[in-house]
């Protein structure tokens, strides 16, 4: 399984069989809203080149949602699956097309070419954020959107999980560092990646120190020893 961080939450996964785009922000219109949120880093553009199967939108914000982003994958006469949790599969649904618009809500699980997807819970402003859990029958995936500690996330997690996504940036209803450490630590994933950084701050991930920590670099395939 090849996995590249895009940015910000953003994941693009090919399990070799699909290929899977998590959460986009490939514009800058956060900082059309919040002056402040201006994007640090160019846009990629070659990702829009990519021959997507399956978008997952965690919750329905700008910078996961994103209105300038989605159009330019959903306006593909491509067939997609497009899993989002119900405020965001009200809004990613208006967007149109010969899409299969899923209602992801926590608990839900969709089950696509050998790659199962299992909606689990967040604690986020966006009250029917997911978190969701990925397995291809090989590697177990588990990425977390943007969500607090909350101790109940916990009885939605499986066992056995290979890899922890999850923020760090300690804003907007997100984890900072040192309760990002814990909730790693406590997922019991064999390797844990910090995202949701860089973008619009300047955090040092570096604090991030867990031994089985992998920092990620952005629009790099995030490899493991």
């Amino acid at each position: 399984m090849q996995i590249i961080w895009i940015g910000q939450a953003g994941l693009l996964i090919d399990t070799g069989k699909i290929k899977i785009m998590v959460d986009p922000y490939l514009s800058d219109s956060v900082v059309k809203v919040h002056p402040q949120n201006w994007r640090r880093v160019p846009v990629k553009e070659a990702l829009f080149k990519e021959q997507l199967d399956v978008i997952v939108l965690t919750h329905d914000h700008i910078d996961h949602l994103d209105p300038e982003t989605l159009p330019r994958f959903l306006n593909a006469k491509k067939t997609l699956t497009v899993l989002a949790p119900y405020h965001a599969w009200q809004k990613a649904r208006e967007f149109g097309g010969n899409h299969n618009y899923v209602m992801f809500n926590r608990g839900t699980v969709w089950t696509q070419d050998g790659v199962t997807f299992t909606a689990v819970k967040a604690e986020h402003s966006d009250l029917t954020a997911i978190g969701f859990i990925l397995d291809d029958g090989r590697e177990k995936l588990y990425i977390t959107g943007d969500t607090l500690y909350n101790r109940e996330i916990f009885k939605d997690l499986p066992a056995n999980i290979d890899v922890v996504f999850l923020p760090i940036n300690g804003v907007g209803n997100n984890m900072n560092l040192a309760d990002a450490k814990r909730f790693a630590k406590k997922t019991g994933a064999k390797w844990a990646v910090p995202i949701h950084w860089g973008m619009f701050d300047n955090l040092d991930p570096s604090g991030f120190d867990l031994d089985n920590a992998v920092i990620p670099d952005i629009y790099e395939e995030v490899k493991f020893k």
